[in-house]
């Protein structure tokens, strides 16, 4: 079905045909012909971070940003649905247009620049939401917040999404708010998780439950600072890390339209620059540090691959605009399959 309807989609500006899919997704959803729109996965129970997923396919932050169609995307078969990035005050991101296709390369380049309705209208949402399934919350700083007084917008966020949240990840990776990666330096990023940290185990007491926090990194970052935020989160003892958001880079889309676009890139082109950051940093964590797999997924066999990478669970979203929703259950059948395969032998636990 989506096939039928990917030209008329691809036929609008990105961000317009995003709000487009989104309202029709709803609207299938609340009519009931949801069956039509994708097959619910046969289940595949992941128990990752304490939580009990149907299946470890997920879909990313940023394609619903203020949780206004949570049941929705829920519907569509994922094991998990990730909202945001919220911030404390509603902003309108940046100028447009701010999305670009590159279809002949699976991508897309965006520079919305956590555009959203802020935390609070974020949190009304997710209170209406029946939410049958698992769902995370990503949380940001607003852009006219110095770096130097980030921990205040994310403490906000944190004690706001909290008593509604799976899974809270904390977001220092999107190039689309200026100086924001800046927050992965190696003292920023001590300092920024650890007074979350401690916010954190606070919270838990309060709400006699405790959430798990997660951090996205950037697929952008050096060898030597990998192993930087490797040693930070290991000793911080986050619960989680996504690996990885968008790209800066444009290696391979030379005379490409579009590919001058500022903004991060994210589909097939980046696949293997995350994964390797992935491996990376697998190797730099200790096993009960587990990892979510997120950039380049267009495939089952990408999945799987992300998998094999060290990650427990995998995100997408670039892949649903180019595949649909056809590509969850491709991923989890996939990700099954790796599962129940023979023995490799010696091979490590991630391998």
């Amino acid at each position: 079905m989506y096939g039928l309807a990917r030209p008329f989609l691809f036929g609008l500006d990105a961000e317009r045909a995003h709000d487009v899919t989104l309202a029709a997704l709803e609207t299938a959803y609340r009519s009931g012909v949801n069956p039509l729109v994708a097959r619910t996965p046969k289940p595949l129970p992941t128990k990752v971070f304490g939580l009990q997923f149907p299946n470890p396919v997920g879909l990313a932050a940023g394609l619903d940003k203020n949780g206004t169609h949570i049941d929705a995307l829920m519907a569509l078969g994922f094991g998990f649905v990730e909202i945001g990035t919220t911030t404390p005050r509603a902003q309108e991101g940046n100028p447009k247009p701010r999305m670009f296709r590159i279809p002949e390369h699976r991508a897309v380049i965006n520079r919305l620049g956590f555009n959203n309705a802020g935390v609070d209208a974020l949190v009304r949402n997710v209170e209406r939401a029946k939410r049958r399934g698992v769902l995370g919350i990503n949380i940001g700083k607003n852009k006219d917040t110095p770096n130097e007084s980030a921990e205040s917008d994310y403490l906000f966020c944190l004690e706001r999404v909290y008593p509604l949240a799976d899974y809270v990840t904390v977001n220092i990776s999107s190039p689309n708010t200026a100086g924001l990666r800046e927050l992965q330096e190696e003292q920023q990023l001590r300092r920024l998780v650890g007074t979350l940290r401690e916010a954190q185990e606070r919270l838990a007491a309060q709400h006699g439950r405790r959430v798990p926090m997660l951090v996205k990194i950037a697929p952008d970052l050096s060898d030597d600072d990998i192993d930087a935020a490797g040693r930070v989160l290991s000793d911080l003892e986050v619960d989680g890390v996504i690996a990885t958001n968008t790209t800066v880079g444009r290696f391979g889309l030379e005379g490409a339209r579009h590919a001058s676009e500022a903004g991060g890139l994210s589909g097939e082109p980046l696949m293997g620059k995350s994964t390797l950051v992935l491996r990376r940093l697998r190797t730099r964590l200790p096993e009960h540090i587990p990892m979510i797999g997120v950039g380049g997924v267009l495939t089952g066999a990408d999945a799987a691959a992300k998998a094999a990478a060290g990650a427990s669970l995998v995100q997408m979203y670039t892949g649903l605009v180019y595949r649909g929703p056809a590509l969850i259950g491709e991923c989890v059948d996939a990700m099954r399959r790796r599962k129940e395969a023979p023995s490799r032998g010696n091979l490590p636990p991630h391998a």
